[in-house]
């Protein structure tokens, strides 16, 4: 009698799809056996998209697997990031983003997520070097000639916001804070049409992706103010760090992490995290990402950990103290 009542119990596992080892340790031992889908909540070709491409597909290589990088952009990186983190916590679907995931749920009342409960950081820590940039004709040439100007006209100097909760709008946001001026802030979808009107006069300030500023730079189409970075930029020797043009309360290095949903498992993440710093020392990866000034870090999840709770607080309260409500 009991080992009918054993195997009626056994057969009742199995068309409830519970096996005895366990459907998920077993889904986890085989991890990962189909394609990879990684979405970027920007659009294609930008800062997020060539570090996806670089380090996720190069994992797929070394895993042997498909990976698909769909750009999934909207409502500020809202629509992506969401969509990430609904999906099954499997560890097949993977988002890469910025400071936004961390502080939009802030800024927007419908964001869709929780950005600790929510998210779980699990590699790469790219850190995207920005820098302050105005148009030639403004008539300034320092930092400090600029917040003179600002202050002088307060509200009168437009700024060029790539998007806000972005990276850059974060940054410009610790340094208006830290500098007391005030501009007039003009919403973009993206970094490309924000230069745009820079270069053409439009805008009179922006902080733009140091590997998309340069060019411009180099001829002469845009005027750097500071590098947001720890030190000098080689391809900018005589562009001071913020610190150094004197508000190193505003110095912010913005950095690009890959996350899944919060409940996947840890040995799956922990395969993952591996495999994101394996990729991060490939050769060719740094190659790629050293064309675009974006050097990348291997990092523990304890490390990935532990800057996620720490940029969050830090940019949740720059947020609150720009004055800016929930959308």
């Amino acid at each position: 009698m009991r080992g009918t009542k054993s195997v009626a119990i056994l057969a009742l596992g199995f068309a409830l799809g519970l096996t005895p080892l366990g459907g998920s340790a077993q889904a986890q031992s085989n991890y990962p056996n189909r394609a990879i889908h990684i979405i970027v909540p920007y659009p294609a070709g930008g800062i997020v998209d060539i570090v996806a491409r670089a380090v996720a597909e190069q994992v797929g290589r070394d895993w042997k697997q498909t990976v698909v990088v769909e750009a999934r952009p909207g409502g500020n990186s809202n629509i992506g990031t969401a969509a990430a983190a609904r999906s099954d916590p499997d560890g097949y679907t993977w988002l890469v983003t910025g400071p936004a995931a961390l502080v939009n749920p802030t800024l927007y009342k419908d964001a869709g997520w929780d950005a600790m409960k929510g998210l779980k950081c699990v590699g790469l820590a790219i850190w995207n070097q920005s820098v302050a940039v105005v148009n030639p004709s403004l008539p300034v040439k320092t930092l400090a000639e600029f917040v003179a100007l600002a202050r002088s006209k307060p509200g009168q100097l437009n700024f060029g916001n790539a998007g806000t909760g972005s990276s850059l709008d974060l940054t410009a946001q610790k340094l208006f804070q830290a500098a007391d001026i005030k501009l007039t802030n003009v919403g973009y979808r993206g970094q490309p049409p924000a230069l745009i009107d820079l270069i053409t006069d439009i805008m009179n300030f922006e902080i733009v992706s140091l590997a998309l500023a340069l060019p411009h730079i180099k001829e002469g189409k845009i005027r750097p103010l500071a590098v947001f970075t720890e030190q000098r930029v080689a391809d900018l020797p005589d562009v001071p760090t913020i610190a150094e043009a004197g508000y190193p309360g505003a110095s912010y290095v913005s950095w690009y992490g890959i996350y899944v949903p919060a409940a996947t498992p840890d040995a799956i993440v922990e395969k993952i995290n591996d495999g994101i710093n394996k990729a991060l020392l490939n050769p060719d990866v740094q190659k790629q990402l050293s064309i675009a000034d974006i050097p990348g870090k291997p990092m523990s999840l304890a490390e990935l950990a532990a800057l996620m709770k720490a940029d969050h607080d830090r940019l949740t309260a720059v947020v609150k103290a720009s004055g800016m409500t929930p959308q």
